[in-house]
């Protein structure tokens, strides 16, 4: 999804200053300078990356970054250019949300992903993961670790990637992680052993909340829920990469559209296998990542905000947003299919799938009112970075109108010009403005430090409730934070000068 990109801070250049910044470029290149310099990671961390002692580290990936398998098959159904001849991407539907279980599990983390996996010679792969884990070996001084058969040793200058199923309910996820850190300490021998964690987008999410909450369910609807910090046994640092601490409204894009994985990547390629509207509203973690009720915005034809319960079934069917409403879905749901899918679950009654959304929903909302709820102490048990963008424009507010052909509402999320019912004419500039905020294409600035959220501002430095320690932002969209530079030589700085007492 093509994005409008804003002046970047002395490192990238607009277009209308492209002929003077070459000049510039030529005039001083006898000097050493360039125009588009990155840091020489090399060259900063020769010295750095040979000291020993360095606490643990756990690489956390985002959704869509973690490779699914067939358990029996073991056949790879994501990442895949091609649908899988017997599984889909999408959950059973029914109301109890930790029952819709399918037979794909994670199975390592998506370093890169190939086009197309037949024609090697000729598909290019798009890097994922990979450069973030060669720099934490090449320049950090790291190794990998095994979950299940740790080495004497690994109780530092280590990390373990964390893989898990990006579709199922981020509780379940960071319930897992803390399982998986408790036996792995067992294994060590080191039960006071703290672990930093490097988080990129969703995955910021589940380390929040491990570490907020522990192993501990959600509470029962109607209790507020109260960091416990039990997780702060486990986790030194969190290093949050383009987190939507607030959510972010590309999530509705994606569960009325789907989404394809490399969609926002600098190629702007399309995999033939693309997460489907289908495969979307059957994955509780996706919900999750909708704007919390204190980031929700919508605009009406007007371009004025307007309330919208973005988490009641209600909204979801008034503006057409549910697939309840959508005759195309109902046709392929009457014949027992998804679209895109040559094999796929059931997705079960229509009564069967309103109730679902319904749970999923308040699931969502009440794993939101979790994240934001602020600690009665204001001690910091564990330390909060943050890394983004704010250098490409970023969906914010959803335009919702009347389609005066079909008096039907229209969900606008590409800004294009309209004319509303009193007949002013916005023009596309005019709408792009009002819809869009500075971000990474997919977070914005505000959702990535929790600016939206309910006083009282917790962080010395920034205006968040959260307890920031430190934040960088670099110019560079979502799908490649990880493997910006700048970002890489912050957070290596800080992990570099961390050693063990």
């Amino acid at each position: 999804m093509s994005r409008k990109t804003l002046p970047q801070r002395g490192r990238l250049i607009t277009h209308h200053s492209l002929l003077i910044t070459l000049a510039v470029a030529l005039a001083v290149a006898s000097g050493g300078c360039g125009a588009r310099r990155t840091p020489d990671l090399a060259r900063i961390f020769e010295g750095a990356r040979a000291r020993r002692g360095k606490p643990p580290l756990i690489i956390i990936p985002g959704i869509l970054g973690s490779q699914l398998r067939n358990k029996t098959t073991r056949e790879i159904v994501w990442p895949s250019a091609i649908r899988s001849d017997v599984d889909g991407l999408s959950l059973p539907t029914t109301p109890v949300l930790e029952n819709n279980r399918d037979d794909l599990v994670a199975d390592g983390i998506v370093t890169t992903a190939r086009l197309v996996p037949k024609l090697e010679r000729f598909s290019p792969e798009v890097l994922v993961y990979r450069e973030l884990i060669g720099a934490l070996r090449t320049y950090g001084g790291y190794r990998e670790g095994s979950w299940e058969n740790p080495l004497p040793g690994d109780d530092a200058d280590t990390f373990f990637v964390f893989p898990y199923d990006w579709r199922r309910d981020n509780v379940e996820t960071a319930r897992l992680l803390i399982e998986k850190i408790e036996a792995l300490k067992l294994k060590l021998g080191k039960p006071d052993l703290h672990f930093n964690i490097i988080a990129h987008s969703m995955g910021g999410l589940v380390a929040r909340y491990a570490a907020a909450y522990g192993a501990s369910d959600l509470p029962p609807a109607g209790v507020q829920p109260q960091p416990s910090w039990a997780g702060a046994a486990h986790v030194g640092k969190i290093f949050m990469i383009g987190t939507p601490n607030e959510g972010s409204a590309e999530a509705l894009v994606t569960l009325l559209e789907g989404y394809s994985v490399t969609e926002g990547l600098r190629r702007r390629v399309r995999l033939l296998n693309k997460l489907s509207r289908e495969d979307a509203i059957t994955a509780p973690a996706i919900f999750q990542l909708l704007p919390h009720d204190g980031g929700v915005r919508f605009l009406d034809e007007d371009l004025k905000e307007i309330k919208v319960d973005l988490y009641s079934p209600a909204t979801w069917r008034e503006y057409g947003w549910s697939p309840l409403d959508d005759p195309e879905f109902l046709k392929r749901h009457a014949t027992g299919r998804w679209r895109d899918e040559k094999a796929s679950a059931k997705p079960g009654s229509l009564d069967e799938l309103e109730k679902y959304f319904a749970a999923v929903l308040d699931r969502a909302r009440r794993f939101h009112d979790a994240l934001d709820a602020a600690a009665p102490d204001p001690a910091r048990p564990v330390g909060l970075f943050a890394f983004g963008g704010d250098c490409e424009e970023t969906l914010s507010a959803p335009v919702l109108r009347r389609d005066p052909k079909t008096n039907r509402w229209q969900t606008i999320t590409q800004p294009h010009p309209f004319r509303n019912s009193a007949g002013r004419e916005w023009k596309r500039k005019e709408v792009e403005r009002a819809m869009y905020e500075p971000g990474d294409g997919r977070v914005t600035r505000r959702s990535l430090l929790g600016e939206a959220h309910v006083p009282p501002r917790r962080s010395p430095l920034f205006n968040s409730p959260f307890p920031l320690t430190y934040a960088v932002f670099a110019c560079d969209l979502h799908s490649d934070l990880q493997t910006n530079k700048t970002i890489q030589d912050n957070a290596l700085t800080l992990l570099l000068g961390e050693l063990m007492n």
